[in-house]
Protein backbone atom coordinates (compact mmCIF):
# COMPACT_ATOMS: atom_id res chain seq x y z
CA UNK A 1 0.00 0.00 0.00
CA UNK A 2 1.47 3.39 -0.90
CA UNK A 3 1.92 5.39 1.56
CA UNK A 4 0.35 8.89 1.34
CA UNK A 5 1.51 12.25 2.84
CA UNK A 6 -0.58 15.54 3.25
CA UNK A 7 1.49 18.04 3.69
CA UNK A 8 1.20 22.10 3.22
CA UNK A 9 2.34 23.52 -0.41
CA UNK A 10 5.70 24.34 -1.08
CA UNK A 11 6.48 26.55 -4.12
CA UNK A 12 8.30 23.63 -5.91
CA UNK A 13 5.04 22.11 -6.46
CA UNK A 14 3.99 24.60 -8.94
CA UNK A 15 4.03 22.81 -11.74
CA UNK A 16 2.40 19.87 -10.48
CA UNK A 17 -0.54 21.82 -8.77
CA UNK A 18 -1.28 23.53 -12.11
CA UNK A 19 -1.09 20.11 -13.88
CA UNK A 20 -3.55 18.75 -11.62
CA UNK A 21 -5.79 21.25 -12.19
CA UNK A 22 -6.05 21.57 -15.49
CA UNK A 23 -6.31 18.07 -16.02
CA UNK A 24 -8.99 17.69 -13.61
CA UNK A 25 -10.94 20.37 -15.26
CA UNK A 26 -10.72 18.91 -19.03
CA UNK A 27 -12.42 16.01 -17.82
CA UNK A 28 -15.28 17.20 -17.70
CA UNK A 29 -15.97 18.41 -20.90
CA UNK A 30 -17.53 15.46 -21.95
CA UNK A 31 -19.78 15.37 -19.45
CA UNK A 32 -20.75 19.01 -19.73
CA UNK A 33 -20.93 18.44 -23.56
CA UNK A 34 -23.87 15.95 -22.86
CA UNK A 35 -25.62 18.11 -20.07
CA UNK A 36 -26.08 20.91 -23.07
CA UNK A 37 -27.04 18.13 -25.68
CA UNK A 38 -29.58 17.51 -22.57
CA UNK A 39 -31.39 20.77 -22.43
CA UNK A 40 -34.83 21.65 -23.68
CA UNK A 41 -33.03 24.42 -25.92
CA UNK A 42 -30.74 22.76 -27.83
CA UNK A 43 -32.93 19.91 -28.94
CA UNK A 44 -35.45 22.38 -29.76
CA UNK A 45 -32.53 23.72 -32.12
CA UNK A 46 -31.44 20.69 -32.99
CA UNK A 47 -34.97 19.53 -34.05
CA UNK A 48 -35.82 22.74 -35.78
CA UNK A 49 -32.61 22.77 -37.77
CA UNK A 50 -32.90 19.04 -38.94
CA UNK A 51 -36.80 19.18 -40.02
CA UNK A 52 -36.68 23.10 -42.09
CA UNK A 53 -33.68 21.27 -43.56
CA UNK A 54 -35.37 17.92 -43.97
CA UNK A 55 -38.51 19.90 -45.89
CA UNK A 56 -36.84 22.66 -47.93
CA UNK A 57 -34.03 20.71 -49.31
CA UNK A 58 -36.09 16.63 -49.57
CA UNK A 59 -32.48 15.60 -48.83
CA UNK A 60 -31.05 13.55 -45.63
CA UNK A 61 -27.67 14.39 -46.24
CA UNK A 62 -28.11 18.63 -46.11
CA UNK A 63 -30.00 18.20 -42.75
CA UNK A 64 -27.69 15.64 -41.21
CA UNK A 65 -24.78 17.76 -41.95
CA UNK A 66 -25.96 21.04 -40.88
CA UNK A 67 -26.76 18.92 -37.25
CA UNK A 68 -23.44 17.26 -37.27
CA UNK A 69 -22.03 20.32 -37.53
CA UNK A 70 -24.42 22.16 -34.78
CA UNK A 71 -22.76 19.30 -32.44
CA UNK A 72 -19.32 19.90 -33.16
CA UNK A 73 -19.93 23.79 -32.76
CA UNK A 74 -21.65 23.33 -29.30
CA UNK A 75 -18.90 20.93 -28.37
CA UNK A 76 -16.37 23.34 -29.24
CA UNK A 77 -18.05 25.95 -27.46
CA UNK A 78 -17.38 23.30 -24.11
CA UNK A 79 -13.93 23.37 -24.58
CA UNK A 80 -13.28 27.14 -24.70
CA UNK A 81 -15.45 27.74 -22.07
CA UNK A 82 -13.09 25.20 -19.86
CA UNK A 83 -10.34 26.76 -21.29
CA UNK A 84 -10.91 30.17 -20.53
CA UNK A 85 -12.18 28.80 -16.91
CA UNK A 86 -8.43 27.01 -16.62
CA UNK A 87 -6.67 30.03 -18.12
CA UNK A 88 -8.20 32.38 -16.17
CA UNK A 89 -7.69 30.15 -12.52
CA UNK A 90 -3.85 30.19 -13.75
CA UNK A 91 -3.14 33.74 -14.30
CA UNK A 92 -5.66 34.17 -10.63
CA UNK A 93 -4.72 32.01 -7.09
CA UNK A 94 -3.15 29.50 -9.13
CA UNK A 95 -0.20 31.85 -10.44
CA UNK A 96 1.07 32.45 -6.79
CA UNK A 97 -0.21 29.81 -4.14
CA UNK A 98 1.95 31.20 -1.56
CA UNK A 99 0.64 34.88 -1.47
CA UNK A 100 -3.14 33.75 -2.35
CA UNK A 101 -3.38 30.71 0.35
CA UNK A 102 -0.03 30.46 2.67
CA UNK A 103 0.60 34.13 3.67
CA UNK A 104 -3.42 35.44 4.49
CA UNK A 105 -4.83 34.58 7.89
CA UNK A 106 -6.86 31.61 8.03
CA UNK A 107 -6.23 30.39 4.63
CA UNK A 108 -3.74 27.39 3.58
CA UNK A 109 -3.09 24.92 0.20
CA UNK A 110 -1.97 21.22 0.79
CA UNK A 111 -1.27 18.93 -1.50
CA UNK A 112 -1.06 14.83 -1.52
CA UNK A 113 2.25 13.32 -2.17
CA UNK A 114 2.27 9.29 -2.97
CA UNK A 115 6.30 8.06 -3.16
CA UNK A 116 7.43 11.73 -3.70
CA UNK A 117 4.81 12.46 -6.35
CA UNK A 118 2.59 15.09 -5.91
CA UNK A 119 -1.00 13.67 -7.04
CA UNK A 120 -3.48 15.77 -5.16
CA UNK A 121 -4.48 19.27 -3.90
CA UNK A 122 -6.79 20.96 -1.56
CA UNK A 123 -7.44 24.61 -0.24
CA UNK A 124 -9.26 26.40 1.85
CA UNK A 125 -9.60 30.29 2.79
CA UNK A 126 -12.41 32.64 4.39
CA UNK A 127 -15.36 32.57 2.70
CA UNK A 128 -16.66 35.75 1.00
CA UNK A 129 -20.62 34.78 0.74
CA UNK A 130 -20.45 32.71 4.04
CA UNK A 131 -19.76 34.88 6.74
CA UNK A 132 -18.08 32.78 9.68
CA UNK A 133 -16.96 29.99 7.42
CA UNK A 134 -13.73 28.62 5.54
CA UNK A 135 -14.71 27.63 1.71
CA UNK A 136 -13.12 24.13 0.22
CA UNK A 137 -10.95 25.03 -3.10
CA UNK A 138 -8.90 23.71 -5.71
CA UNK A 139 -9.79 20.20 -4.63
CA UNK A 140 -8.15 17.33 -7.01
CA UNK A 141 -6.98 13.94 -7.46
CA UNK A 142 -5.07 12.67 -10.13
CA UNK A 143 -7.19 10.07 -11.81
CA UNK A 144 -4.11 7.63 -11.62
CA UNK A 145 -4.47 7.75 -7.63
CA UNK A 146 -8.29 8.09 -7.26
CA UNK A 147 -9.65 5.37 -5.12
CA UNK A 148 -7.00 5.21 -2.33
CA UNK A 149 -8.41 7.56 0.13
CA UNK A 150 -7.03 10.59 -1.08
CA UNK A 151 -9.69 12.73 -1.76
CA UNK A 152 -11.40 12.43 1.88
CA UNK A 153 -8.21 12.76 3.94
CA UNK A 154 -7.79 15.93 2.23
CA UNK A 155 -11.28 16.79 2.95
CA UNK A 156 -10.37 15.72 6.41
CA UNK A 157 -7.52 18.33 6.85
CA UNK A 158 -9.41 21.36 5.66
CA UNK A 159 -12.18 20.11 8.04
CA UNK A 160 -9.35 19.97 10.88
CA UNK A 161 -7.69 23.32 10.08
CA UNK A 162 -11.00 25.20 9.60
CA UNK A 163 -12.78 23.40 13.49
CA UNK A 164 -8.89 24.42 14.61
CA UNK A 165 -9.43 28.17 13.98
CA UNK A 166 -12.44 28.26 15.36
CA UNK A 167 -15.27 28.59 12.54
CA UNK A 168 -18.79 26.93 12.27
CA UNK A 169 -18.74 25.13 9.22
CA UNK A 170 -16.61 24.50 5.83
CA UNK A 171 -18.55 25.26 2.88
CA UNK A 172 -17.64 24.59 -1.39
CA UNK A 173 -19.27 24.93 -4.71
CA UNK A 174 -19.22 22.19 -7.17
CA UNK A 175 -21.26 21.75 -10.76
CA UNK A 176 -23.92 19.98 -11.70
CA UNK A 177 -21.67 17.67 -13.91
CA UNK A 178 -18.98 16.95 -11.29
CA UNK A 179 -21.05 14.07 -10.06
CA UNK A 180 -17.95 12.11 -8.52
CA UNK A 181 -17.13 15.42 -6.36
CA UNK A 182 -20.58 15.25 -5.17
CA UNK A 183 -20.91 12.11 -3.47
CA UNK A 184 -17.84 12.44 -1.90
CA UNK A 185 -18.97 15.61 -0.23
CA UNK A 186 -22.01 14.18 0.66
CA UNK A 187 -20.29 11.28 1.87
CA UNK A 188 -17.81 12.92 4.43
CA UNK A 189 -20.62 14.77 5.70
CA UNK A 190 -21.16 17.88 3.57
CA UNK A 191 -25.21 18.74 2.85
CA UNK A 192 -26.62 20.71 -0.70
CA UNK A 193 -28.10 24.09 1.16
CA UNK A 194 -28.88 25.95 -2.44
CA UNK A 195 -28.35 25.61 -6.28
CA UNK A 196 -28.21 28.38 -8.59
CA UNK A 197 -27.29 29.12 -12.29
CA UNK A 198 -23.94 30.78 -13.40
CA UNK A 199 -25.01 34.30 -14.08
CA UNK A 200 -23.29 34.33 -17.22
CA UNK A 201 -25.40 34.55 -20.21
CA UNK A 202 -23.79 31.19 -21.63
CA UNK A 203 -24.49 29.38 -18.73
CA UNK A 204 -28.02 30.95 -18.29
CA UNK A 205 -28.67 29.46 -21.61
CA UNK A 206 -27.34 25.84 -20.89
CA UNK A 207 -28.82 25.91 -17.54
CA UNK A 208 -25.29 25.35 -15.90
CA UNK A 209 -25.81 25.21 -12.14
CA UNK A 210 -23.50 25.53 -9.39
CA UNK A 211 -24.82 23.64 -6.11
CA UNK A 212 -24.03 25.10 -2.33
CA UNK A 213 -22.59 22.50 -0.10
CA UNK A 214 -22.07 23.03 3.31
CA UNK A 215 -20.17 20.81 6.19
CA UNK A 216 -21.24 21.91 9.93
CA UNK A 217 -18.15 21.20 12.28
CA UNK A 218 -20.51 22.76 15.44
CA UNK A 219 -24.17 20.98 16.52
CA UNK A 220 -25.75 21.14 19.81
CA UNK A 221 -22.46 22.53 21.39
CA UNK A 222 -20.27 20.06 20.35
CA UNK A 223 -17.60 19.35 18.11
CA UNK A 224 -17.74 16.95 15.25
Amino acid sequence: MASIQIRKYRDDDADSVKEIFTLGMSEHVPSSFMHVLKQPATQMVLMVTFCALMTSSKSFLLPILAVTLLLAGARQFVVYMFSKYIETSLKKDLNNISETYLKQKDSCFWVAEVDGRVVGTVACLPAEKAPGCLELKRMSVHRSHRGMGIAKALCRTVADFTRDRGYAAVVLYTSVVQTDAQKLYEHVGYEKIQEFVVPELAAKITNFTLYEYRLDLQRDGKRD
